[in-house]
This record gives structure tokens, C-alpha cells and sequence, in this order.
């Protein structure tokens, strides 16, 4: 259970950072009191187009902020060091990333020897070929992570195989579920991808048992909701993996937490996911960046750094919603990884509103701030 400080501090951060609008009005623009401390209708209205503004300023930065990745200060800027800079490119990009290539290679070498053997002439000892598959999977997202030299901090009880349970994380890269797959073979709720992570999605991952979606898809909802439902109820399926914020962030944030794996009436088991920025920044932009570009930035930086902590699990308490459950794991999460809570809803980085759409928010912030300066 939080404590009220905690609670207070993320409410704080729920008004990011509130700039002073002062700061955004003209230098000639100024709010005159009546001599009794009462500012006068004429002259609030008069800077309510300003208020405006300022409220859409505020709005667009607090919400793009949470999907821009922040590269490091650069430090090879003088003589000294520059050469030494020289020096790392050649090694990251001449002699690490071959030998991490011929890692990688290694191990789909290793795995796709074994598992269409076990795939197809296993066809009849189910429980079997889910072992042995379940096994490989593994070993291949283990082949992975030392293509990034990933060094990975587990902290917590390891996940068990348990009907009536699921798991939830943080977002920051598709490479979350690699680290979390290397250790414990999830059943992952995911984005149905093109190119080659779809065909492995719709090949290799489809024997952990993960399910797919098409967020353009509106039908989608009901029949991945149906497939939830039943896969918690599982005895032998696998945990079942899902990242409620739908879409990357930059480890800096969280936003809003979907509903979906909240309503399931299972226990919900937070799991945290932190990465240290100081040889590579693990956040994939999807809409600037394919996920292969990704991998690649992966393998020529000098290492991956992350903590993952497995917290207690977490159920729905007596009059409290879905909705009211998905913010307090929210809470639990970000306030392990030191992340920052935000209200948005990450799908408005795939469908921003319309124009429209947006004025009407900004002026319904105005008009708030408007009554608050009222008030005072």
C-alpha cells in the first residue's frame, strides 16, 4: 500500500511540471486587481487567447516528451578526446559487432536445428514439444541478449506457471519482451508486426501461446478480450505477458494503462523495467526507426544495461474499478523504476486529435485556469 507522501509526490507529477503563465503572456500584457484584490472579468477575458496558447504549448510538450528519445551530451570535444572516441568506433563497429553477428548467427543455428525437429515430429506428445519449445524460445532470446553484451539485473522471485494470473510492464522498446522471455517464456499479447518479426510472430512465437492484434482493427477487441480470458484460465498455458500502455515509451515516462488486463479478475503481477542510458538508449521510436535499425544500434554500442524487479501481485479491491486498479499498478511501477507518471493515452502517438479536437481541449484548459485565477 502506498503512503500518502508517495501519493502525494504522484499527483505532483501528474501536473508535469506546471509552467507559470505568466511566462507565456506578452511583456505589455498585464492582470490589474481592484483595489480590494478582485480581478476584474474584462481583464481576464482579455488575455484568455493567450491562456490559449499557452495551454496548447503546454499540452503538445508534455505529451511529445514522453517519445523523444534524449541522446547524451557529446564528449569528445576536445583534442584529448576525440581520438579516444575514434578509438571506441573502431572497436563497437570492427571487432564487437562482427563477433555479436557471429553470436547471433550461433544461436539460430542452434535453435532452428532443434526446433523444427521438435515442432513437427513431437506433433503427438503435446506437453512434451510445449517443454521443449518453451525451452528454446528461451535459449533464443538468451542468444539475443548477449548480441547486445546485455547486462540484465533480475530482481524478485522468478515467474511461476499459475492459472488466474497476469503479468504487466512498462514499455520502452520490443526488446522488453526478449529480456523478460530469456528468463521465464511468457505468452505475450503484442502489435502483429510486418516483415520478419512477423513471420516469426506467426511461426516461432505462436508455440508460447502470444497473441496478436491489429490496432487498425476495431473487431480485434472483442476477440483478443475472449482469448485473454481464456488464457488465464489455463492451468498449463504460459504466464501471460502483457505491456498495458500499448505502445514505447521512452523510460522516462509512463502513460495511461489500458484497462484490458485489469478486468480479467486475476491477480496482476507488476513487473518493472529500467535501462541505464550510459552505453546505449534502448528506446525504439517506431515511427522513425524499423525495429532491424533498432537491433543494429543495439549491437554497435558498447552494452545494454537494465534492471528488471518482478513486485508483489497485485488484486482489485473491494469498489475499486478496472480503471482505478490500472492506475495504482501504474503507480507501483513508476515509483520502482523512477519513472514519471502522465495522463495520456499513448494510442494519441498513432492518431493524434483533430485540430478541432484539440482546440476544444485548449480552450477547456483556459477556461479552467481562467476560473482558478477567479478564485484566487
Amino acid at each position: 500500500m502506498s503512503s500518502p507522501g508517495k501519493l502525494n509526490s504522484s499527483s505532483s507529477e501528474l501536473d508535469l511540471d506546471r509552467p507559470n503563465l505568466e511566462d507565456y503572456l506578452p511583456s505589455g500584457a498585464s492582470i490589474q486587481q481592484e483595489p480590494h484584490g478582485k480581478l476584474r472579468l474584462r481583464d481576464l477575458l482579455d488575455i484568455s487567447p493567450t491562456l490559449t496558447e499557452a495551454a496548447g504549448a503546454i499540452i503538445d510538450d508534455s505529451f511529445t516528451r514522453c517519445f523523444k528519445s534524449n541522446p547524451p551530451e557529446p564528449w569528445n570535444w576536445n583534442v584529448y578526446l576525440f581520438p579516444l572516441w575514434c578509438f571506441g568506433v573502431v572497436v563497437r563497429y570492427f571487432i564487437l559487432f562482427p563477433a555479436r553477428v557471429l553470436v547471433l548467427t550461433i544461436g539460430w543455428i542452434i535453435f532452428l536445428s532443434s526446433f523444427i525437429p521438435v515442432h513437427f515430429l513431437l506433433k503427438g506428445h503435446d506437453k512434451l514439444r510445449k517443454n521443449l519449445e518453451r525451452c528454446l524460445v528461451e535459449l533464443i532470446c538468451s542468444f539475443f541478449v548477449a548480441s547486445w553484451t546485455g547486462v540484465v539485473k533480475y530482481h524478485g522471485p522468478r515467474p511461476s506457471m499459475r492459472p488466474k494470473q497476469v503479468f504487466v510492464a512498462n514499455h520502452t522498446s520490443m526488446i522488453d519482451f526478449i529480456i523478460l522471455e530469456q528468463m521465464t517464456a511468457f505468452a505475450v499479447i503484442m502489435q502483429k508486426h510486418p516483415g520478419w518479426v512477423g513471420l516469426l510472430q506467426s511461426t516461432i512465437l505462436e508455440s508460447v501461446g502470444c497473441i496478436w492484434f491489429n490496432r487498425s482493427e476495431a473487431k480485434d477487441r472483442e476477440i483478443v478480450a475472449k482469448k485473454l480470458r481464456d488464457h488465464v484460465l489455463g492451468v498449463d498455458n504460459n504466464p501471460l505477458l502483457i505491456f498495458p500502455e500499448g505502445t514505447c515509451v521512452n523510460n522516462h515516462y509512463t502513460v495511461m494503462f489500458k484497462k484490458g488486463a485489469f478486468e480479467l479478475g486475476c491477480s496482476v503481477c507488476p513487473v518493472a523495467i529500467k535501462y541505464n542510458k550510459i552505453f546505449v538508449d534502448a528506446f525504439w521510436n517506431s515511427k522513425k526507426q524499423s525495429f532491424t535499425m533498432h537491433l543494429l544500434q543495439l549491437m554497435t554500442s558498447w552494452a545494454v544495461v537494465c534492471d528488471v524487479w518482478y513486485l508483489e501481485p497485485q488484486n482489485i479491491r473491494p469498489g475499486e474499478s478496472p480503471i482505478e486498479f490500472a492506475e495504482r499498478v501504474r503507480d507501483i511501477i513508476s515509483t520502482r523504476a523512477g519513472l514519471k507518471k502522465v495522463p495520456w493515452d499513448g494510442y494519441l502517438k498513432y492518431s493524434r486529435p483533430s485540430p478541432k479536437h484539440r482546440e476544444r481541449k485548449q480552450q477547456s484548459f483556459a477556461e479552467s485556469m481562467l476560473r482558478r485565477l477567479e478564485e484566487k
